[in-house]
């Protein structure tokens, strides 16, 4: 179990903060609107009402003690710039920055950010990137120009297997799981001589050109 100081409850703060205290871990939320963390209490560990940006506030909820940091304070750029001095004064060693603009994004990370999540434009690109194409279902980032696609089998494919498509030397993109639609099973290491059916999707990772490749096939 690992513990979290989330500040901010917006929608995403909120989703966070509740994700991971469904998951186990010790999650302290605090917020100036008592309204939200009044609809949050319940579902985490603690929700306090307070100034995030005070590192005397972050003090007194024990945010000294946290493993990571998540900051979501909406629009209110300067509002996270100071809530996240706040927690790396006190020493916390990841922080998570939820960001609005590529300047908000740029001045977190001269404050030595772990990360910054820029939710609108991530959601915009997967949006993107599945509507480019009928085959793809899924799409997550993993680092610029790389990514893992759930990816319907194309009709060319049905029948074959995945060592008759030799899928890394034809597309340079590897398998990492097929799901059974039908029957909802997820197969993280598939027989490579078994057959792909019509009702299999799969799980491709690669370089998003390499990806687009496979997902143009008929």
């Amino acid at each position: 179990m690992k513990r979290f100081i989330v500040v901010g409850l917006g929608n995403f703060g909120s989703a966070v903060a509740e994700t991971l205290y469904t998951q186990g871990h010790d999650v302290t939320t605090v917020d100036l609107d008592e309204k939200a963390v009044d609809r949050i209490a319940r579902r985490v560990s603690r929700a306090a009402v307070g100034d995030g940006r005070q590192i005397e506030v972050l003090e007194k909820i024990g945010a000294a003690d946290a493993d990571a940091g998540i900051v979501s304070t909406g629009d209110d750029i300067t509002a996270s710039i100071l809530a996240t001095l706040a927690l790396r004064d006190l020493g916390v060693e990841e922080i998570y920055v939820k960001v609005i603009s590529a300047d908000h994004a740029r001045v977190a990370e001269k404050l030595g950010v772990t990360e910054t999540i820029f939710p609108e434009r991530e959601s915009g690109q997967r949006l993107a990137t599945r509507i480019a194409s009928r085959s793809l279902l899924n799409y997550v980032r993993l680092a610029p120009d790389f990514s893992i696609q759930e990816m319907a089998v194309p009709e060319s494919w049905i029948g074959q297997s995945l060592r008759d498509l030799e899928l890394p030397r034809r597309y340079r993109i590897s398998v990492v799981a097929v799901r059974d639609v039908l029957r909802d099973e997820m197969i993280p290491v598939p027989d490579p001589d078994s057959p792909l059916k019509e009702s299999d999707t799969l799980l491709v990772s690669g370089r998003d050109e390499d990806l687009l490749n496979a997902a143009r096939v008929t």
